[in-house]
């Protein structure tokens, strides 16, 4: 395998497991009623890194930063993508060629630690979202947020490789 069609084939994934993810969200919110995570916050904690600040009492009420919500965005996927890279780096780029769920979901669940060591204690939310109205719930949503991630990044890896399987018995 090229580097080129490895990087190509994590760019899909991550980006894949993100959607998955996403959709998640939008299912959540549509039906029942739960909020997510407003990536314009995402992309106005970076944003604020640029001046040297890192944490936040409140991000919500930190100053708005020009392009927030664009860059919040593009840092949702790119963290997606840089996940992905992180489970071929664990497995092996020949899990692609066979991938299983386990090591995906694995890495989906152990995603969750950005959130709850690096993310909400930054925002203001305290470790964990210990510092929210409801801690408990906020964990799990998360945590079942980042499993679905990790499913995600199980189903993409095997369309691409049924994909690249089909390809390549046709061709």
């Amino acid at each position: 395998m090229t580097t080129l069609t490895l990087a190509a084939q994590i760019l899909a994934i991550g980006v894949f497991a993100t959607v998955v993810m996403d959709l998640w969200a939008l299912l959540l919110r549509r039906v029942f009623g739960i909020a997510s995570l407003d990536f314009a916050m995402v992309g106005r904690w970076l944003g604020h890194m640029r001046a040297g600040r890192f944490t936040h009492a409140g991000i919500a009420r930190a100053t708005p930063v020009v392009g927030e919500k664009a860059l919040g965005w593009f840092a949702h996927y790119a963290i997606g993508v840089g996940f992905a890279a992180g489970l071929v780096m664990v497995t092996g780029a020949a899990w692609l060629d066979a991938p299983t769920w386990p090591p995906a979901l694995a890495v989906g669940i152990a995603t969750v630690v950005m959130p709850f060591f690096v993310m909400q204690p930054a925002f203001g939310a305290g470790v964990a979202a210990s510092k929210t109205p409801k801690p408990a719930q906020a964990r799990l949503r998360s945590l079942l947020t980042h499993t679905v991630f990790g499913l995600g990044l199980y189903a993409g890896a095997w369309m691409i490789s049924a994909a690249t399987t089909i390809i390549a018995a046709s061709g």
